[in-house]
């Protein structure tokens, strides 16, 4: 089946049969994703524990990897904490990033004369310092959780407006047509055909996006917040415990990992037909 009829299909609740030898290569498929970055990452660590006891360096100046680990299980209970407060200002910002991020995508999308007044100046909003502007957000909104959500909704809606963008235009104009001589209208052919074909390109974005979010956190907690892995952060490296700052950065990364995760698992439920053509 085509890919225009694959989608066709798709869309209006057909099925489609499984390829007869999927399953033994996407378990293959799963193993290699999951083992060849545990024996990279084994690797690394090695090399760095070694490095660090072979040339005697400080554990103020580079910390080992059994350092950082003791300091994890030392300071558990503050970096729970303060990860509970990072995580809960990284959702609400990346929730009003994918609903701004995709409501102007579909506006753009939707007429040209629409795309030339606002496509400017979303690529105008990141020659924007987000850094430099998040002071005078403090001071316009307080130093409450609303300028944190505000920095991280700036840094990370662009991605998934530009990737929607480009989703919507992209979709194939045989199928388009096709919908529009069966009588589809605007509203038809945009849930039927445009965004079944944006999804793929929006959790591209999201996906992106999801990274951006954690350093968005943490410039926006340096700037205005009394908690939070950011200032925990600048607590450690002002009392220079080298060792507690790359288990908080170790917690941070836990953090995007996990989000690019779900992002990963919610497009393979959400995109069927995408997991389908690949």
């Amino acid at each position: 089946m085509s890919t225009t009829g694959t989608r066709l299909a798709l869309a209006l609740g057909g099925r489609l049969e499984p390829r007869p030898h999927a399953a033994p290569g996407r378990r293959r498929g799963v193993v290699g994703r999951v083992l060849a970055p545990m024996v990279v990452g084994v690797l690394l660590l090695a090399l760095w524990q070694s490095y660090v006891a072979l040339s005697g360096v400080r554990e103020g100046t580079f910390p080992s990897p059994l350092e950082v680990a003791d300091a994890l299980v030392r300071d558990r209970s503050l970096l729970l904490s303060s990860a509970w407060t990072t995580l809960s200002e990284i959702l609400l910002g990346y929730g009003v990033a994918i609903v701004v991020g995709i409501a102007l995508a579909t506006a753009v999308s939707s007429s040209r004369l629409i795309e030339r007044a606002i496509y400017p100046w979303l690529v105008v909003s990141q020659m924007i310092p987000i850094p430099a502007i998040a002071p005078v957000v403090v001071l316009w909104t307080g130093f409450d959780i609303r300028p944190k959500l505000i920095v991280i909704a700036l840094v990370t809606f662009f991605p998934i407006a530009v990737n929607t963008i480009d989703g919507l235009r992209a979709t194939d104009s045989e199928l388009v047509g096709l919908l529009r001589t069966l009588g589809a209208g605007r509203l038809d052919v945009f849930r039927i055909a445009r965004l079944p074909n944006a999804l793929p390109y929006v959790f591209s974005g999201l996906r992106v996006s999801a990274a951006f979010a954690v350093i968005a956190a943490v410039f926006a907690e340096w700037v205005g917040s009394t908690s939070g892995l950011g200032v925990l952060i600048l607590d450690y490296g002002n009392q220079a415990a080298t060792a507690d700052v790359f288990a908080t950065v170790f917690v941070l990364a836990l953090i995007g990992v996990a989000l690019f995760a779900a992002v990963g698992i919610v497009e393979r439920l959400a995109v069927p037909w995408w997991q389908v053509e690949q």
